[in-house]
């Protein structure tokens, strides 16, 4: 699996690459609206997952001949016009939609579909496949794309506490037993048993185990995932669940700001050391701040510290392999 590249926005509007060393979302305010123009290609494909068990998969990709899960992250501003083209490769129907904003209907196999919407509301939004749901989001057909305030290059919302970087932290649990039926084009008939669990498509390698510390495999090693820092700093997390397993959310060293909780402005800001993130869907908005850890001594303000999950069993995959599971860092430099 390839690794997948952030997305930016010139002034001019023009869509380019960005992984910097922080791997995080890179935005620069602009005076004017612009028409951002971007392309997925619905595709398909095998990932192998940690114990060599290769799972299919669909995805919103970059290229026709990738595959991408998730799809890239994407920001731009309230207001932007966005003009999104869908590329189905595939011979099954499947459409594109962000909640809100835009909604293409069926595009049939084989059709290529042209979409204009403007991104109306601030905020952070999953686009994902409805068709046949919940069953192509879970193959992998989701993504996130990030509403920037107008005007503002460190709000989450107009007023909101401010933050000096972002990222996405996309969830996912798989069931490769579904995938395989839905490949199959039959509707699952068992119970759902996830045995993989991602961050941003990614799982936990260990020290140790295969492919440890490589970004393109490890998620503790992701420039997409792990927050970097000095003291003083303060990350956006945009957290989305595209799987069906509820989660609890555990970072260590500080609590975590609670700003939004599935799309909805909290009125107070709650300081959290664990927050629940619902399934099937189910969205948070956090700011990490970068702050000398509480009652250390001698004060800490350098070292790694991981992001868990507070659910045994998506720390783990495949049956018990401890550490395979969706996590990250949090490395204060």
């Amino acid at each position: 699996m390839k690794r997948r590249d952030f997305i930016r926005f010139t002034s001019a509007g023009a869509a380019t690459s960005l992984l910097n060393a922080a791997g995080l979302l890179s935005w620069t305010t602009r005076a004017h609206a612009a028409t951002i123009a971007k392309t997925f290609y619905i595709t398909e494909g095998f990932i192998n997952q940690i114990d060599n068990t290769n799972v299919y998969f669909r995805g919103f990709s970059s290229s026709p001949n990738g595959l991408n899960v998730p799809g890239e992250s994407l920001i731009v501003q309230e207001g932007d016009t966005i003009q999104t083209t869908i590329v189905n490769t595939l011979n099954t129907s499947h459409s594109f939609v962000i909640d809100g904003l835009v909604d293409s209907g069926v595009i049939r196999a084989g059709e290529t579909r042209i979409l204009e919407f403007i991104a109306s509301s601030h905020g952070s939004f999953m686009y994902y496949d409805r068709i046949n749901a919940p069953y192509n989001r879970l193959l992998g057909l989701h993504g996130g794309l990030a509403v920037m305030p107008q005007g503002s290059s460190n709000e989450l919302y107009p007023g909101s506490p401010t933050f000096a970087q972002q990222y996405f932290w996309i969830f996912h649990d798989i069931d490769p037993v579904w995938h395989d039926e839905i490949r199959r084009g039959r509707a699952p008939n068992t119970e759902y048993v996830p045995r993989y669990f991602t961050l941003n498509g990614l799982s936990g390698r260990p020290p140790g185990a295969p492919g440890n510390g490589d970004p393109s495999l490890d998620s503790m090693h992701d420039p997409r995932s792990v927050l970097h820092g000095h003291i003083g700093d303060r990350a956006l997390v945009r957290i989305m669940n595209a799987g069906l397993a509820s989660h609890s959310v555990h970072p260590h060293g500080n609590h975590m700001e609670w700003l939004t909780e599935n799309g909805e402005i909290r009125p107070d800001v709650w300081k959290k050391d664990c927050l629940y993130l619902d399934g099937n869907m189910g969205a948070l908005d956090v700011i990490y701040p970068f702050e000398v850890l509480p009652d250390s001594w001698p004060p800490a303000n350098i070292g790694e510290y991981p992001m868990h999950l507070h659910s045994e069993m998506s720390q783990t995959a495949a049956g018990g392999y401890y550490m395979f599971g969706a996590i990250t860092e949090i490395k204060f430099e």
